[in-house]
């Protein structure tokens, strides 16, 4: 079993998420590249707050500058770094091509924290409340996600976010009223 990380870790693309996961039990936050929208810009921030970042990006030019426009954005994050040598393949570079064994020696040296996993919620929870499984699930979890911070994801990345992101109980409900209640008016 894959130990789990405390902090939240940004990288830039899809296949770096699959990379990282391979490594460790984590959640991840998606640049896509240089865009780093308002949206992406206020999920780092909130997770900062309150779980820590890790910065995992690529060892290249365009990693370096995404990384600075984060830290220039967000204070207090750490930083994670593998060198081009282990995360090169075919002249590709990227996190992506990494091992696992290299991803965890990164982490390592950016003196990552794990936690034991956090089960506030689980399946039956959002089921029973509509947020998976009903005729609006998707609107649902688009708007308690927006007040929560923690933004739009299917039903699974719904709930493993509101566990990774240590959302209490009393958050989540209250989030969930004010949708509700605000759809009633």
């Amino acid at each position: 079993m894959l130990k789990k990380v405390k902090e939240v870790i940004v990288v830039e693309g899809r296949d770096d998420v699959d990379a990282v996961k391979r490594a460790v039990d984590a959640e991840l936050i998606i640049t896509q590249g240089f865009s780093l929208n308002k949206e992406v810009i206020e999920r780092i921030k909130l997770a900062q707050k309150r779980k820590g970042v890790i910065i995992f990006t690529d060892p290249d030019h365009a990693g370096n500058l995404i990384r600075k426009r984060i830290k220039a954005k967000v204070s207090g994050c750490k930083d994670a770094y593998l060198p081009q040598s282990k995360a090169t393949k075919s002249e590709d570079i990227g996190i992506e091509n990494a091992s696992p064994e290299a991803i965890r020696e990164a982490l390592f040296r950016a003196k990552v924290e794990y936690e034991k996993l956090n089960k506030n919620f689980i399946r039956d929870d959002l089921v029973g409340l509509g947020l998976i499984g009903g005729p609006d699930s998707k609107g649902l979890r688009d708007k308690v996600g927006e007040r929560l911070g923690i933004g739009y994801a299917n039903g699974k990345q719904f709930l493993n976010r509101l566990n990774n992101y240590g959302i209490s109980k009393k958050e989540f409900v209250k989030a969930l009223e004010e949708v509700i209640g605000g759809e009633n008016r």
